[in-house]
């Protein structure tokens, strides 16, 4: 009987919101369920895996993130406890790694899936910049798929019952590829592909020192703070902030986008947001036609304006 795996991603030891909805899914295929993580220790993870049949625990010294050495490890899993269907999410890390699994099984692989069928093996995922979705067929005998967060529910787990915790070590083998340093940021930022709320600034916010109008009202919402492409070629904002299809792509249920004209390479990793707001002080900036709400204001008026009624919503 083939099961189905999800690769649990950390951050730091945080537990990621999209590997919930990972888990979710892979519970409603009616197979057993084998979380993989690579944890020494996963006491604090307990409440997350109930309900699960089993959780492949791989334990090592060193357990910083090396693509070949997580990949080889994997795949001699999925060998070894008939995962035949793999899941994770596609952040960086995960089409940075499941390519490398696929290799190493010999499987099929689609990345930032839409919709998953595990019965008839199909998926449905966005294609031409988000212009259709198309739907895939995955043959062989390992189907490796990631999802894009935000994208399917977060459910309930069914049960309280824990599951048995198999205990395995990291597969020993040549790197090609070896990450010798990890260096972190010194803000802890909202994961813009996980975050419900993002507000971004575009070319308009005229200088880097402007997105703190943006952070201050990313601080009322929870939210994320992002950039159009403008706004990081110009300096204003980090690589890691854009927005877009050279950026990352994300799916908010609500996206304000200030100063940000509307260009097709940004809308490219928006466009599935819930509900867009613009703000734009040129009434015939292409934005304006994509949003569900648009303010045709200068932005550096508007959006204190909108911290100064959020603030006295919530």
């Amino acid at each position: 009987m083939s099961n189905v795996g999800v690769y649990i991603e950390l951050r730091g030891d945080e537990f990621k919101k999209a590997n919930r909805e990972a888990l979710g899914l892979a519970r409603s295929s009616g197979k057993d369920v084998y979380a993989i993580i690579f944890a020494r220790d996963i006491s604090a993870y307990e409440n997350e895996f109930k309900g699960i049949p089993k959780v492949i625990q791989i334990k090592n010294e060193n357990l910083t993130y090396q693509p070949d050495v997580y990949a080889a490890t994997i795949a001699n899993i999925m060998k070894e406890h008939q995962l035949n269907d793999l899941l994770g999410v596609a952040s960086a890390q995960g089409k940075d790694l499941f390519p490398r699994i696929a290799a190493n099984t010999d499987g099929s692989i689609i990345n930032d899936c839409i919709a998953v069928d595990f019965d008839n093996h199909t998926v449905k995922k966005p294609v031409y910049a988000g212009k259709l979705i198309s739907t895939f067929k995955l043959s062989g005998e390992f189907r490796i798929i990631t999802i894009r967060p935000n994208v399917f529910p977060v459910k309930e787990k069914g049960s309280d019952n824990q599951p048995e915790v198999i205990e395995t070590g990291i597969v020993k083998v040549e790197e090609k590829l070896k990450i010798i340093d990890v260096i972190k940021s010194e803000t802890k930022k909202v994961d813009l592909t996980e975050a419900e709320i993002i507000i971004s600034g575009g070319r308009g916010m005229k200088a880097k020192e402007n997105f703190k109008i943006l952070q201050e009202v990313a601080e009322v919402l929870n939210a994320g703070v992002g950039a159009s492409r403008a706004a990081v070629d110009s300096d204003y904002a980090t690589p890691d902030m854009q927005v877009g299809q050279t950026g990352k792509v994300v799916n908010p249920k609500l996206y304000i986008a200030c100063g940000i004209s509307g260009a097709i390479q940004h809308f490219v990793g928006m466009k599935t947001s819930k509900v867009i707001v613009a703000i734009n002080k040129d009434p015939e900036a292409p934005i304006f036609k994509k949003a569900n709400y648009g303010i045709v204001a200068d932005l550096f008026k508007a959006v204190p304006l909108l911290k100064e009624e959020l603030q006295k919503i919530l």
